[in-house]
């Protein structure tokens, strides 16, 4: 079988998610072609020796800038905080590489339009890890609108709701606005309008009205490498620093064929852990979706005799008709948060290998089309006013 050298770029929480579906995504699926662990690059006092034993890398590396130049390599995964996707993906592209990259795409608009712009010249391969897309659950909902079931769609409604950031908290790479770009909005709400732009089908063309809220002003600095998690890292006694990015933004919205939205992403929405949802309301049915119960989508038939509708709570989760999951477990044998990532790498490698995913990928244009949503949101929130699109590129 074919192979491809996969090198990736950090370490951390979502480098764990990724050398797992990296080591994976064979072993359940049968992809045109096999990925090879080749080598992770991580900061030397992250110790990426001991992450590629752990975790099956061949090598480990201290300099991305070589790594991604390498001859050995054919796709770059890019896992870094988000101020350094647009260097190490536009290295990578300019190197001839294949790129796979973290979301939001880039911390800022401009670094999301360079990097969009340097793969169409560079006419490689380009991948942003969305990963809520490959929940069987999502894709199954993206299929029922594309059949038609819902009919015409007036009213999405979608949040994103998780409470870790307290004021326990140390002031990590994700509340400084120069290594995230913005807080719970690019971290979470980049999540949700990928999700619906994509379920849906439409683009959302105007931001309405929007808030962002900071309510931790300082967090104590972090002391220590973190392990892997969200908010790891053990918090000085004495030494504070400013929080520059939001801790919630709540914002209205308008899609192309009319319907009106609305998104809402906090980090501080107590009893949350990770209530990733959405609610798309059409003409002839609805949908609801809560990751907090993965496994599980709603759906309300409108055109049954009125004596018999009703919300349907259906369990995706038969192998012989919903997306991915014959290559997992039978009926009502559950998955988890990490299945979404070695569905997403094999969909990844069906397209090297010159093959349709299951459902639509999002490349780097696609995933700027979100970005450009995100920065839109901040504009009407900062100036108090709507935002048209076609204004934001």
């Amino acid at each position: 079988m074919a192979t491809i050298n996969v090198a990736l770029i950090g370490q951390g929480f979502m480098g764990r998610s990724h050398s797992n579906a990296w080591g994976q995504v064979a072993k359940f699926f049968k992809p045109p072609l096999q990925p090879v662990m080749h080598t992770v690059f991580g900061q030397p006092e992250e110790n990426p020796q001991a992450f590629a034993a752990n975790w099956g890398w061949r090598n480990a590396a201290t300099d991305w800038e070589a790594l991604v130049k390498s001859p050995e390599i054919g796709l770059v995964d890019v896992v870094t905080p988000n101020y350094m996707h647009a260097p190490v993906a536009k290295a990578a592209i300019l190197a001839g590489k294949h790129v796979a990259c973290e979301k939001p795409i880039a911390g800022t608009l401009s670094d999301a339009r360079e990097m969009v712009e340097a793969a169409k010249k560079a006419n490689v391969k380009t991948f942003v890890w969305f990963n809520y897309r490959r929940c069987p659950a999502v894709a199954l909902a993206h299929q029922l609108v594309q059949q038609g079931k819902l009919g015409e769609i007036r009213h999405v409604r979608a949040t994103y709701l998780q409470d870790w950031a307290d004021d326990n908290v140390p002031l990590l790479w994700r509340f400084d606005k120069t290594l995230a770009g913005s807080g719970a909005h690019g971290d979470l709400n980049a999540h949700i309008v990928d999700m619906t732009r994509f379920v849906t089908g439409m683009e959302i063309v105007e931001v309405a009205g929007a808030i962002a809220e900071t309510f931790i002003k300082k967090r104590k600095l972090p002391t220590g490498v973190a392990a892997g998690g969200i908010a790891s890292g053990r918090a000085g006694a004495d030494q504070w620093g400013d929080v520059t990015v939001d801790d919630a933004v709540l914002f209205l919205a308008r899609f192309s064929n009319g319907a009106v939205a609305s998104f809402e992403a906090a980090r501080q929405a107590t009893g949350n852990q990770n209530r990733n949802t959405f609610e798309i309301n059409g003409t002839k049915g609805a949908l609801k979706f809560d990751f907090e119960r993965m496994n599980e989508l709603l759906f309300y038939d409108a055109t049954l005799p009125r004596a018999v509708q009703g919300w349907t709570n259906i369990m995706v989760t038969h192998g012989g008709d919903h997306p991915y999951v014959a290559n997992w477990w039978p009926d009502a044998h559950i998955i988890g948060y990490e299945h979404g990532f070695v569905n997403q790498a094999f969909d990844i490698l069906k397209v090297l290998a010159g093959e349709q995913p299951t459902v639509p990928l999002p490349d780097f244009e696609d995933a700027y089309n979100t970005q450009r949503v995100l920065e839109a949101a901040l504009i009407s929130a900062a100036e108090r006013r709507p935002v048209n699109l076609e204004d934001v590129k």
